[in-house]
């Protein structure tokens, strides 16, 4: 019996299926789908607000103390465009839609949902604040233990991120020491077998762990530490002394005697608060750009959004996490609310040969088929228009690995 004709609507309805089931960091972060498009289309540029969770202060006592709702927002925009395109003759077209989506879909949507992965995990170098490593007495770079791993979780802790859904997204590399690391310690039974299996870790001290080939790996700039310029300082930009060396976005530093506080209590946690900077800052320059936003206690009372004990000193060292032009993969503890993805309705064009819509998942997809009449090809392409933002990146920690 001959195969029937496959329809743009299901290849389409498989692409999604693929695309929903094939980049292990894409499975576990925050997608939505907007369907406010669903009728006219979606265009590049076009912007969702997103609102952030408000903060309060906790008063003492019977006596009320009003506080205005001070609301904060994010704005996603749907920036990107990605696509595949591909031809094939009448004659492919006869194929089973499992000898299509073998030979010819998944490698196109493995390829797409990889470049769209990465594009997403980038955001995590001018976001992600919190880092965790195993370094020896000289600050050289080791590979993470089970120690590293759980400070990560107790950094989560300390942020207030919830406890459910924590994953863990770990370069192929690093996977494979941590199954060699943590292969001797006291774990049930079905999670050696699981791990043993697969060369992977399965389930362990609260995360679901995975693997992933667009881990990013960072390369730390090639500074001199430089001190605080000015006493006082809040906010996401802080002036310091000319760099003798560039910084890189993405590195992480402290600044000595400014602690982080606990979102909640608002009370100092003991330990210096983790900033990135989050553009690039070169030789001579007198100021970076950072997050979170310096938000110190006012008159000694704590405040919305607080996230310091105290603002700078003039002249407080500032020391980044990792030597100078270190590279290391920067491997992710998070949640996924931490990070937001949404795809829209592209429009679908007229007079063309085919063209269809899917959605699953929080993920749209749009193909469209065109023929070449002279070289007897269905020409078609598969676009995807996305936007993200690290919504929360206060719930992610990046765990270094050496390369």
């Amino acid at each position: 019996m001959s195969n029937s004709i496959l329809t743009i609507n299901m290849i389409t309805r498989e692409a999604v299926r693929l695309w929903v089931n094939t980049n292990s960091f894409l499975q576990h972060i925050d997608t939505q789908y907007d369907d406010q498009f669903a009728v006219t289309g979606a265009k590049i540029g076009q912007s969702l607000r997103i609102r952030l969770p408000n903060d309060y202060t906790v008063r003492t006592g019977p006596v009320a103390q009003i506080q205005d709702t001070a609301e904060t927002s994010t704005t996603l925009t749907l920036a990107t465009q990605k696509g595949v395109d591909v031809s094939f003759n009448s004659v492919e077209r006869t194929m089973s839609l499992d000898d299509y989506s073998k030979r010819i879909l998944a490698p196109a949507v493995n390829n797409l949902v990889g470049a769209v992965a990465a594009d997403v995990m980038s955001g995590a170098e001018p976001g992600v604040s919190n880092l965790v490593g195993n370094f020896d007495a000289a600050g050289n770079l080791l590979k993470p233990t089970l120690d590293t791993w759980l400070q990560a979780k107790a950094l989560l802790s300390l942020r207030s991120a919830p406890t459910d859904s924590r994953k863990f997204i770990l370069d192929p590399i690093t996977m494979a020491r941590t199954v060699q690391n943590l292969s001797g310690l006291l774990n049930p039974a079905t999670e050696i077998s699981e791990q043993y299996r697969k060369g992977e870790v399965y389930n362990a001290i609260g995360f679901d762990w995975f693997e992933d080939q667009t881990v990013i790996k960072h390369t730390t700039g090639a500074y001199s530490s430089p001190a605080v310029n000015g006493a006082g300082q809040t906010g996401n930009t802080l002036t310091v002394s000319s760099l003798s060396g560039p910084l890189n976005q993405g590195d992480i530093i402290q600044i000595a005697g400014v602690n982080a506080v606990n979102r909640i209590t608002k009370v100092s946690t003991g330990q210096l608060q983790m900033f990135v900077v989050t553009a690039n800052a070169a030789t001579g320059a007198t100021s970076l750009s950072i997050y979170p936003a310096i938000v110190p206690p006012s008159g000694g009372s704590p405040v919305q959004y607080q996230t310091v004990d105290a603002s700078p000193a003039n002249g407080a060292a500032i020391t980044p996490m990792t030597l100078a032009s270190t590279v290391y993969r920067k491997n992710l503890a998070f949640i996924p609310d931490a990070v937001t993805m949404a795809t829209a309705d592209l429009e679908l064009p007229k007079n063309m040969q085919e063209t269809a819509r899917e959605r699953m998942d929080g993920v749209s997809m749009r193909m469209v088929t065109g023929f070449d009449i002279k070289s007897d090809q269905f020409i078609t392409r598969l676009d995807v228009l996305y936007g993200y933002v690290w919504v929360r990146p206060e719930w992610a920690v990046a765990v270094a690995d050496i390369i």
